[in-house]
């Protein structure tokens, strides 16, 4: 695979030709490992159609490919980057899903596997999750990459309107938030409001689900502390 930066890497996913390569055997969702052609380069990606996904009584049907790309919206204006470049195909093998690029990752490193300092960077991660309202955050979804960056993926049960946060990463609860990551939260809030992150979100999360993602974060600006677990399930299952 060649290397290609991120503009490349969206254009590749948002023209290239998708050829199916095998599917992954985890996960209660179809998902696919493929090739995406563009301009005689080839890219690894994973494919997610809409049409694969498992009934939900409490996200809307057909949703969850959106949601992907929501969430690769909110990592990107919040400066973590954490989120794979992820776009909607609907000229997908099997229609409309998501298009994430493929990394390649230390397959026994996750969350449960993460030293105690490594943990430590995982800060960003838990605000991202309680402002994105992240309702499966396995183990399994918090990698680490062969470039020994963390990397976060399986973000399509994330944007409910209710409160769904359930998670992995407590590490932090009650703490407070550091000014930085604080920051970060009130430019998402800023540009989800009223700005391009608004225009971009529009196209993939109902209105009430933007607004509910701007409340979200000035809860979080205004409280200034980590989310503490409450008395709802706080936990997804299984754990990794």
């Amino acid at each position: 695979m060649l290397e290609l930066d991120r503009p490349a890497v969206l254009q590749a996913l948002e023209c290239g030709t998708i050829k199916p390569q095998g599917r992954f055997l985890y996960g209660s969702n179809y998902t696919l490992l493929v090739d995406v052609a563009w301009q005689s380069r080839t890219i690894e990606a994973v494919y997610k159609p809409s049409r694969g996904e498992q009934p939900l009584w409490d996200f809307p049907a057909g949703t969850l490919a959106g949601r992907e790309v929501a969430a690769y919206l909110v990592s990107q204006a919040s400066g973590w980057d954490f989120v794979p470049p992820t776009v909607l195909r609907l000229d997908g093998p099997a229609g409309a899903g998501s298009l994430q690029q493929f990394i390649p990752l230390y397959q026994e490193r996750h969350y449960f596997t993460l030293s105690a300092k490594e943990k430590e960077a995982l800060r960003p991660v838990a605000v991202f999750d309680a402002l994105v309202n992240n309702a499966d955050r396995k183990g399994g979804h918090v990698l680490c990459g062969l470039d020994e960056r963390i990397w976060l993926i399986d973000h399509g049960l994330c944007f409910h309107q209710d409160d769904k946060l359930r998670t992995v990463v407590w590490d932090f609860a009650g703490q407070p938030i550091e000014p930085a990551l604080l920051q970060a939260v009130a430019d998402v809030c800023r540009r989800a409001a009223d700005g391009p992150l608004n225009e971009q979100l529009a196209d993939h999360l109902s209105p009430g689900e933007i607004e509910a993602l701007v409340a979200r974060g000035r809860r979080l600006a205004a409280g200034r502390t980590y989310p503490l677990p409450g008395q709802r399930r706080p936990y997804p299952w299984p754990l990794v």
